[in-house]
């Protein structure tokens, strides 16, 4: 029923210091602010972190329109590297993705955002395509609300 092995790759630049981006990639409940997803649903999420410091196992429940995905936490390497994996997913499986991020060599943050998974039949066509944009919607606006928070 699934297969189609598809990926994005997505690179984007922040005039904001690597601990901004880090603290709002942590926390589950700043994503609907910057990102496409609409709302965080803290019913269907496990152990997120009160103080918006998520952890390795957090699974997080973004809804985006009448969707809801989840998202559980693999690893989280301190200002460098979140990855996470699909927990629930109607149209997805076997999603994995990485953020990574790094100082940019004249200052601001370099932003890797990218991630493989497989469709069900029929929907590859169409959701390479829409996954890669998607993301990239995702990644820009992870920089661009980054960037209103780090200026003076």
């Amino acid at each position: 029923m699934f297969s189609n092995r598809q990926s994005y790759d997505v690179t984007v630049r922040s005039k904001a210091p690597v601990p901004v981006i880090w603290a709002l990639l942590l926390d589950a409940a700043s994503w609907p602010v910057w990102s496409c997803v609409d709302s965080l649903e803290r019913e269907r999420s496990v152990g997120l972190d009160p103080e918006g410091r998520d952890g390795v196992g957090a699974v997080r429940a973004f809804r985006t329109g009448r969707m809801v995905t989840g998202e559980r936490l693999t690893s989280v390497d301190s200002e460098r590297r979140l990855a996470y994996e699909d927990a629930f997913n109607p149209v997805m499986r076997d999603y994995q993705a990485e953020i990574e991020v790094e100082p940019a060599p004249d200052g601001g943050t370099s932003v890797h955002w990218h991630g493989v998974y497989s469709t069900r039949w029929g929907l590859g066509w169409y959701m390479g395509p829409y996954l890669q944009r998607y993301m990239q919607k995702m990644a820009d606006g992870l920089a661009a609300h980054a960037d209103t928070l780090a200026e003076p």
